[in-house]
């Protein structure tokens, strides 16, 4: 009996094979049947099998004839021309097949898509709405996209970061409503890229931002369909990340970051309302505490008289100057944030929770912070979480503290002058040549260009 000699690799196959690092998913699989002959080069890590086998292998044997096997691959809607080997090398790599039929080679896109299923919102949760959010499939991510946006301006443009990971991203807009200055800027960005490796959508926001040391951010991280939809139709453009299920938005103005999707789902005085406890939460996180201090310390005749007497016996006993008592419990409350983000699902609550009264309690006895600071604190604390957008919160617990130290040392003149800074630095910041604390004067309905008739 005599052993079938295995058909050998065409020429090309070889070369792109032997520059490949060997590996126990690359496959060589030779397709045999009479006359007819063809070869499969893949990755089974990263190809879908059952894909491959219904419509690359079974074909194959059914056909039985290489001549129209060869036609067959060719009209296949996933197929493309062989690019150059070293794009070709990252292709495989990421979920194609390189497949020899009829003496000419053909490239199949039969990956195996990741994680499809949309979850429920986290980040940006709403009672009214949609309540899933995107996945990490990026084809998938932009067809949930297209299902909420039926326009046929809308304009989808792919290509892969020049980096270790060479992830697909996604480009959207819609043609009729887009700056076009912007999209050439944010195109040149992504252009200009020189990132060894970039993994996630917030990390690609980050790089593509010009100021890397502002506090603002100049583009925002969503997981909503929704959002994404209200800013396509405000003009913005869409960045879709492989393997990410947040998009970017960009450009943005400050007063983007402030704009909850519950505000369209309730009517014009409900909506108002929660509008307006969003702008107090931000006041409230960002200046109570610096006026704390300067009430305390520096301007007690601004108050009435008995709420004076108050915040000063209240502050009988501690030891040291009410700034370095109100950082000290920001500190804390930073701490127990921080905890409640990286503690796993079933015990943060509780374990945060048990540690903030316990923080509270033991420090009001011990005489290291006074009651009404503990009521402030506590206040500053539940007004960071009503902003609508996270990347504001940070932005504002790290501006509270600078308002702080110019409090501490200059008092209301220093409180005055500090957020006088602060505006004036989201003055001079833009975003992708939009002015960042642009104020738009129109309505919802007229920037939408919406025909009310």
């Amino acid at each position: 009996m005599t052993e079938s000699k295995k058909p050998e690799m065409p020429p090309f196959m070889k070369s792109i094979s032997d520059a490949l690092p060997s590996s126990f998913d690359l496959l060589h699989v030779p397709l045999a049947l009479d006359d007819a002959h063809a070869h499969l080069l893949y990755m089974k890590t990263v190809v879908d099998g059952q894909t491959l086998q219904q419509t690359v292998i079974k074909p194959f044997f059914e056909l039985d004839d290489a001549r129209k096997f060869a036609a067959y691959i060719q009209g296949l809607p996933n197929r493309l021309d062989p690019p150059q080997p070293d794009e070709l090398l990252t292709m495989l790599t990421s979920g194609f097949v390189l497949v020899y039929a009829g003496s000419t080679y053909s490239i199949l896109e039969v990956r195996k898509l990741g994680n499809t299923i949309q979850g429920p919102t986290i980040a940006e949760t709403t009672i009214h709405g949609p309540q899933l959010a995107l996945c990490e499939d990026l084809e998938t991510n932009v067809s949930i996209v297209r299902q909420h946006y039926h326009q046929p301006n809308l304009y989808v443009e792919t290509q892969q970061l020049n980096d270790k990971s060479g992830m697909s991203i996604a480009l959207l807009y819609d043609e009729k409503e887009v700056n076009v200055d912007v999209l050439r800027r944010v195109k040149e960005k992504l252009d200009a890229l020189d990132e060894p490796l970039i993994q996630s959508a917030g990390e690609l926001a980050v790089r593509l931002t010009s100021r890397k040391y502002s506090l603002f951010p100049t583009s925002i991280l969503t997981e909503r369909p929704d959002r994404i939809v209200y800013n396509l139709t405000g003009g913005k453009i869409i960045l879709l990340v492989d393997n990410t299920p947040y998009a970017i938005v960009l450009p943005v103005i400050f007063f983007d970051f402030m704009v909850s999707m519950e505000e369209n789902y309730h009517t014009y005085i409900i909506s108002l309302y929660n509008t307006l406890l969003g702008w107090f939460g931000l006041l409230n996180c960002l200046l109570l505490p610096s006026l704390y201090v300067a009430f305390s310390a520096y301007s007690p005749e601004v108050l009435r008289t008995e709420l004076t007497l108050t915040i000063a016996g209240s502050r009988i006993g501690i030891p040291y100057p009410s700034f370095i008592e109100v950082i000290i419990m920001l500190l804390f409350v930073e701490l127990l944030t921080e905890a409640s983000v990286r503690l796993p699902r079933s015990i943060n609550a509780a374990a945060t929770t048990v540690g903030g009264l316990i923080l509270g309690t033991a420090a009001t006895e011990a005489s290291l912070a006074s009651n009404v600071l503990i009521m402030v604190v506590a206040i500053v604390a539940i007004s960071t979480f009503v902003i609508p957008m996270t990347e504001l919160g940070f932005a504002v617990r790290i501006g509270r503290m600078i308002l702080i130290l110019f409090t501490s040392l200059f008092g209301l003149i220093g409180l005055v002058s500090g957020s006088l800074l602060l505006i004036i630095h989201l003055t001079n910041m833009d975003s992708f040549g939009e002015p960042y604390l642009r104020i738009g004067w129109r309505s919802k309905r007229s920037e939408k260009m919406v025909d009310s008739e």
